[in-house]
């Protein structure tokens, strides 16, 4: 059940303003159905289990649509019971897919069944981190200096797209089959990497970057030579197949949405990393307060686009 919020989406504007930008935008977006207001009310939201960028995006966009009146519905899963979900309909909507190489296999095997909603960010790399101090440079120096890390390539959930690069291109071409790769979890993950980097321990994880690790912990990434980890990829947000019909309004709304590395970064510090025990919900409020002209200048992006 959706929960009744006390600040609007259209924060910030006059009231005519806002009803200018809206009856616009619900004609750009959806023609005379839409604004008669025939698109559905109830939506799913699909979140990739300990992926922070999606979680974080996910509940902005629960908020945004919640203030707009939609009933709106979230479950967190592996990404490919996300992608599973969304071609067969049980999701309508996720904002976690990487591209070109992270998720290629999920859209190579559901590409037909869903719809490309459109890029939101465009500088997502996947690493192999190390502490600072530690001897590594290179992610093929792991080989040799094993025994440094304690012999262990720490990893994520068996499902992720990292996990599949990882054991598919990053361990058999820098020789690295004699390291135990742990497939755990992105919470067991990070709470080795801070255990590791509080006792001065050397550890190695596989992460990726937008990151609050990266703020929070004294890390850096060894360099791939071999460019087993693929360069900068996109982050898109993948629709049900018929998502544009049943979604007429939301279908511009979502391709004209991006964030910046210090939106990004500042909502995940705000939801995961702000020392205090602060829900999704209390974040993305307390983000949007804070960028209180987000909202209606992503209205304006999708009434021009």
């Amino acid at each position: 059940m959706s929960r009744v919020r006390t600040s609007g989406i259209l924060r910030g504007l006059t009231a005519a303003a806002s009803a200018l930008v809206l009856s616009a935008g619900l004609a750009a977006c959806g023609g005379s159905d839409s604004a008669s207001g025939s698109d559905d009310k109830t939506i799913s939201i699909g979140i990739p289990s300990g992926w922070d960028e999606g979680i974080a995006v996910s509940h902005l966009w629960k908020a945004i649509l919640e203030d707009e009146g939609y009933e709106v519905e979230t479950e967190t899963a592996d990404i490919g019971v996300i992608f599973t979900g969304l071609a067969g309909g049980d999701f309508d909507v996720t904002f976690d897919t990487w591209l070109p190489l992270t998720h290629k296999s999920y859209i190579d095997k559901f590409g037909d069944d869903i719809s490309d909603l459109g890029t939101w960010y465009d500088d997502a790399k996947l690493t192999i981190a190390v502490n600072e101090s530690s001897p590594a440079k290179t992610i093929g120096d792991l080989k040799t200096m094993a025994d440094e890390y304690g012999n262990r390539l720490v990893g994520i959930e068996a499902g992720a797209g990292l996990t599949k690069v990882t054991q598919e291109e990053v361990v058999p071409t820098y020789g690295l089959e004699d390291m135990d790769y742990v497939i755990s979890s992105t919470p067991a993950m990070l709470s080795e990497l801070k255990s590791a980097t509080a006792s001065g321990d050397n550890v190695a994880v596989t992460l990726w970057r937008p990151h609050w690790a990266y703020d929070e912990f004294p890390v850096r990434d060894l360099e791939d030579p071999e460019g087993t980890l693929g360069d900068a990829e996109e982050i898109h947000a993948y629709g049900t197949k018929d998502f544009g019909e049943r979604y007429s309004d939301l279908e511009d709304l979502i391709g004209a949405f991006t964030l910046d590395d210090e939106q990004l970064f500042s909502l995940e510090n705000l939801m995961f990393n702000s020392g205090d025990d602060v829900s999704e919900e209390e974040a993305v409020d307390q983000w949007l307060k804070d960028n209180a002209s987000f909202v209606d200048d992503l209205k304006e992006k999708a009434v021009l686009s």
